[in-house]
């Protein structure tokens, strides 16, 4: 291992580990799961203590998408747009079974995943599900950022 490997290593784990503790996290929320989502951001549960309490209510400043609840056809344009208009890194929670899997509405009118529409990192069952739940997912997200690969390309060049 040459020295340089050693310090682009060394740089990508600190870069992970920022990246793990600076979540800016966008809602989505359609229904009934919202509740649920509030109370893990409650004090009880508090959310902050992994580094996701940043609430931002704009796409263009989130880098985590929150799916919480029941997405319809008509509502899918919506997501793909919000999805896309989030900032680079950017991953994908599924929140609730609504979101997982249509949960209990099938049929025509119900996406049967959102992972049908975007490319979704970490999925959380229940109908709703419990706090410490969404606490487990975003625990399990943050794993999967501090051992991901980081991308060292500028900006705009492939």
């Amino acid at each position: 291992m040459s020295g340089l490997d050693f310090l682009t290593t060394r740089l990508e784990m600190a870069l992970g580990w920022g990246r793990k503790y600076s979540l800016f996290h966008y809602p989505f929320i359609t229904a009934c799961c919202g509740m649920e989502y509030m109370s893990a951001a409650c004090a009880h549960f508090d959310i902050d203590r992994f580094g996701a309490g940043l609430t931002r209510f704009s796409p263009r400043q989130a880098d985590l998408l929150l799916v919480v609840g029941t997405v319809t056809h008509k509502l899918a344009p919506v997501l793909k747009t919000v999805y896309d208009q989030m900032l680079e890194p950017k991953w994908v929670i599924a929140f609730g079974a609504c979101a997982v899997s249509g949960g209990i509405y099938q049929n025509y009118a119900v996406v049967q995943g959102i992972d049908r529409i975007i490319p979704v990192d970490v999925y959380i069952p229940g109908c709703p599900p419990r706090p410490e739940t969404v606490l487990d997912g975003l625990m399990k997200l943050q794993d999967k950022i501090q051992h991901q690969k980081q991308d060292w390309r500028w900006a705009g060049k492939p």
